[in-house]
């Protein structure tokens, strides 16, 4: 019992009876810090490993002979243009500038006799920026990035013959992060910047002594990041060190690095080829290489475009050396440029898509912003992004990619569910500059309850730079352990763009084999794709698993300063997307009135419409609207947005002319002049009538009896629709009163100190305290200028005080008080408070009007507007709907949200009353206690140093509801940022009494439902541009939305259209189920056809009506 021998046990034979020698304890620190040494590029660099890496190198003119092309004007000439010109000796040494300009050089190289046997050439060039290699006859090879990255291409087998041969580098005079100077890359660019060509040269590479070199990057990597506790950390620790002391013993030697690599197995394993792959054990990391080029940034739009070519052009070639490798690339905008610019790239991409080793995905036309477009405009990026796709590789993408905007949107998973994805990938708030957010791997819930799979990938970057930490980390800060270990390791350079190296495969090789060879590394995997992995997920989900759920908008806690930054370009975004709901909606009923083509020549501008949207889409990069790009780039929007307007007047001047109307440019003093109304429902104004067509300022606008979506009489005031008066007078020194028949409204010094609501008996300001206040705040983030403003901002509060204040306008009509304030000595503000007369009970508002001077740096100006209102929280318009937040600092997520976006509206009501500020061009937006505040101007000065610098328009209004928030509210805000169009009744057209096509579409029974847009079919027979398969007919897409969030049932109605049928369908138009029409005689609604729907809470809902 206990005292068994066992014989089988190993013992020493012979163990020494006397000590050899002191065998001392390794000092951990020391030993670690040896492993450095080894591929250190210092003082022992030719002693170490970095030393062996070359057998030999060939440089100087004998081998490699230079000219270059130096196109003028910073232009950027495509290959068959710049090598038609001549060419001129050049070495290296010399500098190329300055920054943004171009030089073409062409190589001739010649492989010396003594390297032509070596195993692997390469030729390495750098100029410490970007660049290309082209073949002789015009094809891409090769990018280059320049400052030790990317500076490598394997010379082809044909070189080694001995003799001369030809290629070209196009060279860009910007690194990767454009010029920006002294290392601060957000800082405005360098305008001078010279860049030397300092290498240029053959080398034979020893590609034993660099498989060592990733050998041991990763075991002395293992030594470091793994826990110290724990047996494999020191494993790694000792293999460094023998490894050291073998190459050391041989002297560096071929020998000794063989034998070194040996050592290395031990730890990582015996393959390093795409086979380490092939093992069955299970893998909770999948690998996707990945590039990220930001369409715009702190490069223009047109050094993107040869981003995209360096990238992919590198991909294509890494596919074929690295068959592990999946990559994956978003943005259909950037695959159209390679496209129209690259051609041969593009078929190079295209089989590779076709192979399935390239897929593209996201969906969307740019990775764009999500706060800051408008809900339509969200769909057409998916719209237009998804029909590229499918075009181009016969495939729709399944996820929708997004990892770098400033913050996702609430409507967005419903956006992507009727947009064919299911599923998202972000990673964005792990930025959070506050809360820490709680999930990895959840299902994200939108406003109407529909759900996409959401995926943050834990190494917590979209450029990751596939290190052992990357790795390890993919475990480390899973957040979602509980509901499931697998994530997603994205890998590549990015931003300037690159994409995956062979670097990175070849360290994600090395990981893969410690993980099958030593364990405690997750275990990664390559050759999946990114739908791959998300189709794994997506059955686990079926099979049980249950994800958490998180609802609502995914609020970035940063850059909160982009919400308004670059004003004019956000100005411009807006006014765009209102141009083209009006023009779409005019040119769809022009095509209905000739007939589909039949009556006149007139023919839907569909190719117009696509080029507008395009650009307006392209501008929605999430960098171009949130201002956070360099100063070219918003030259470059504007021009931009200039073609996009001109485009746009030319085709709405068409659309009028074929209904019957003339637009504003000819009109006439005898022209019977149309208040022209593109919103679904009745509108009463008093409008402002153009100098040229006028006897009188002012018209009232009115309907006929029903709702009116189109022509509106425009009747002199004194008729039997005549408005109310309004008044101001002075009523003691510089307090001024306006008043009309639902407001009075108390002006003193400029600031609004009294509100009265006549019918409600209640006033709207606070004892003491002042609205319509202009106040300004020092405005110095932590460092992202553009980007962020920061809490404490609050603190520098200053109000602005009016310089002059006097009566602008005093007519019957409408009423003004004008206020002019200085800033500084550089800038000012002129606002101008209006109340015009009330049109029977339609609800007026308190406009102001604002012109601003702003030369200022770094501050941040706002207008306050405190009302008699408590509420925790308010109410925000958002894409589609409506998003409710705190205007309390219970918690640090509460106090996170100190500024908000906010598109037309944003509203602070109780149960009885409430007050709503509009605005037609602002989205940043806070609500704190009861003190309403819209942001108006920032001046940052880094990356842009003249951002915002200049003059502006603007115009903010209040309006007071009685009751709580409702449709009042949200067609207010439309009818703000759509006025009246003013346009003439062509001679010998009919007039607009009674049944018109103008007044077609109508919804009845549901006030919170909105038609928000009205379009042709994309793939009509008299629409379509043949890049899908035409379909016969013709067709009206309506877009409905709930505005307030309440499930509705209503009756869509078409005037007299001969509508065939009624086919609820998704965003991208494939249809889902037919809806029955039915006859709405008796019920109100003006007889005829009409089809009964239903729209659940913020439902985003779309219907086909087939015409006959």
């Amino acid at each position: 019992m206990g005292g068994e021998a066992h014989s089988n046990m190993l013992v020493a034979k012979d163990y020494p009876t006397l000590a050899a020698g002191p065998v001392g304890k390794q000092i951990h620190s020391i030993y670690q810090s040896r492993l450095r040494q080894f591929v250190d590029g210092g003082q022992y660099r030719e002693q170490g490993l970095v030393g062996k890496l070359n057998e030999a190198v060939a440089s100087g003119t004998d081998w490699v002979k230079l000219a270059v092309y130096s196109p003028p004007k910073l232009a950027r000439p495509l290959f068959k243009d710049a090598t038609l010109h001549a060419f001129h000796p050049t070495k290296v040494g010399e500098s190329f500038g300055p920054s943004w300009s171009t030089h073409w050089f062409k190589v001739q190289l010649t492989v010396p006799k003594d390297m032509l046997e070596k195993e692997h050439l390469e030729f390495v060039w750098d100029a410490d920026n970007e660049g290309l290699i082209w073949t002789e006859d015009g094809h891409t090879v090769h990018g280059l990035t320049g400052g030790g990255e990317r500076t490598q291409w394997i010379l082809p087998k044909a070189f080694r013959d001995g003799k001369e041969h030809t290629f070209y580098i196009e060279m860009a005079c910007n690194g990767m992060f454009g010029n920006a100077p002294g290392g601060d890359s957000i800082q405005p660019p360098a305008p001078d910047r010279y860049y030397t060509l300092h290498t240029a040269e053959i080398v034979a590479v020893n590609l034993e002594a660099r498989a060592l070199y990733f050998d041991f990057w990763e075991i002395s990597d293992a030594a470091r990041e793994f826990p110290e506790d724990s047996t494999q950390a020191h494993d790694a620790q000792q293999i460094g060190n023998r490894i050291i002391d073998t190459f050391i013993a041989g002297s560096g030697s071929d020998e000794s690095i063989k034998a070194a690599r040996k050592i290395a197995k031990e730890y990582v394993g015996e393959s390093d080829t795409h086979k380490v792959y092939d093992s069955d054990q299970e893998a909770i990391v999948t690998g996707i290489g990945y590039c990220h080029i930001d369409t715009c940034w702190l490069w223009p739009f047109d050094e993107t475009k040869r981003k995209v070519n360096r990238s992919w052009s590198n991909q294509c070639d890494l596919i074929d050396r690295y068959p592990e490798l999946r990559f994956c690339c978003s943005q259909a905008q950037q695959y159209k440029w390679l496209e129209q610019y690259y051609p041969s790239t593009f078929d190079r991409v295209k089989k590779k898509v076709k192979e399935g080793s390239f897929q593209p995905i996201g969906g969307s036309w740019v990775e764009h912003d999500t706060n800051l477009p408008g809900g339509e405009s969200l769909i057409r990026q998916f719209l237009y992004g998804q029909r590229y796709f499918e075009s181009k590789f016969g495939q729709r993408c399944k996820t929708f990619w997004l990892p770098d905007t400033f913050g996702y949107s609430t409507q967005l998973p419903q956006i992507c569910r009727i947009s064919g994805m299911t599923r998202f990938l972000t990673q964005k708030l792990s930025w959070n500059n506050i809360n820490t957010f709680p999930h990895t791997t959840f299902n994200w819930v939108a406003l109407d309850n529909s759900q996409v799979i959401c995926h943050m990938p834990p190494s917590e970057t979209y450029t990751c730079e596939a290190n052992f930490g990357d790795v390890k980390r993919s475990v480390t800060q899973h957040k979602s352990l509980d509901q499931d270990k697998s994530s997603l390791l994205v890998f590549g350079k990015g931003d300037g763009g690159g994409g995956p190296t062979w670097q990175h495969l070849e360290k994600l090789r090395r990981c893969r084999g410690i993980s099958d060879k030593t364990g405690l590394l997750p275990r990664i995997k390559l050759g999946d794709s990114a739908d791959d992995f998300f189709d794994r997920l997506e059955k686990k989900v079926e099979n049980g698993t249950e994800l958490v759920t998180w609802y609502g908008e995914l609020y970035f806690e940063l850059h909160r300063g982009t919400y308004t930054t670059q004003s004019n370009n956000k100005r411009n975004n807006r006014r765009s997307e209102i141009m083209l709901r009006d023009l779409e909606y005019l040119a769809t009923l022009a095509t209905i009135k000739n007939g589909f083509g039949k009556k006149s020549s007139y023919k839907y501008p569909k190719k117009d419409i696509d080029d507008m949207w395009e650009n307006v889409l392209l501008c929605q990069f999430h960098d171009c609207l949130p201002g956070s790009s360099i100063e070219m780039c918003y030259d470059d929007s504007d021009r931009i947005y200039a073609e996009v307007f001109a485009t746009g007047e030319r085709l709405l001047s068409d659309a009028l002319s074929e209904l019957g109307f003339d637009d504003e440019s000819s009109l006439t003093s005898d022209s019977k002049l149309v208040a022209l109304n593109t919103l679904p429902w009745r509108r009463g104004e008093v409008v402002k009538l153009p100098s040229t067509a006028r006897q009188v300022k002012y018209g009232l606008a009115h309907s006929n009896g029903s709702d009116s979506l189109g022509a509106m009489s425009v009747s002199p005031l004194a008729s039997p629709y005549s408005a109310s008066t309004a008044s101001i007078k002075e009523i003691r020194t510089n307090i001024f009163e306006l008043r009309n028949t639902q407001f009075v409204v108390q002006v003193t010094n400029g600031a609004i100190t009294s509100l009265y609501d006549i019918s409600a008996d209640r006033e709207l300001i606070p004892k003491g305290q002042k609205a319509a206040q202009l106040v300004i705040f020092d405005d110095k983030p932590l460092y992202w200028q553009a980007w962020d403003v920061e809490l404490y901002h609050l603190k520098s509060r200053q109000e602005l005080e009016p310089s002059k204040v006097t009566i602008a306008e005093d007519s019957i009509h409408r009423v003004s008080l004008e206020i002019e304030t200085m800033i500084s000595d550089k800038s000012w503000i002129k606002t101008t408070i209006s109340l015009s007369a009330a049109v029977g009970t339609a609800p007026t508002a308190v406009e102001i009007d604002a012109e601003i001077e702003w030369h200022e740096t770094m501050r941040f100006l706002k207008v306050e507007f405190p009302v008699d209102i408590v509420n925790t929280e308010a109410s925000y318009e958002t894409q589609f709907g409506i998003v409710r937040r705190p205007t309390h600092y219970n918690t640090t997520w509460d106090m996170a949200k100190f500024e908000v976006c906010v598109h037309k509206w944003a509203d602070l009501s109780e149960a009885t009353y409430g007050v709503s500020i509009l605005n037609d061009s602002r989205y940043g937006f806070a609500v704190a206690g009861n003190v309403m505040r819209l942001s108006l101007l920032r001046s940052p000065k880094a990356p842009d140093a003249h951002a915002d610098m200049g003059n502006h328009k603007t115009r903010y209004a209040i309006f007071p509801h009685k009751g709580p928030l409702d449709e009042r509210t949200v067609r207010k805000a439309f009818e703000f940022n759509n006025p009246l169009k003013i346009v003439g009744h062509k001679a010998g057209t009919p007039g607009t009494e009674g049944p018109s096509l103008l007044n077609s579409f109508h919804i009845h029974g549901a006030d919170n439902l909105v038609i928000d847009t009205i379009k042709r079919g994309e793939d009509d027979e008299d629409v379509s541009r043949g890049e899908l398969p035409v379909k016969k007919g013709h067709s009206v897409i309506l877009r409905v939305y709930d505005a307030l969030g309440g499930k509705s049932k209503g009756v869509l109605t078409w005037g007299e259209l001969d509508v065939k049928k009624v086919v609820k369908i998704n965003a991208l138009e494939d249809e889902i189920e037919e809806v029955g029409v039915v006859d709405v005689e008796g019920e109100g609604q003006g007889g005829g056809k009409g089809a009964k729907i239903e729209v659940r809470a913020f439902e985003v809902a779309s219907y086909k009506l087939v015409l006959e």
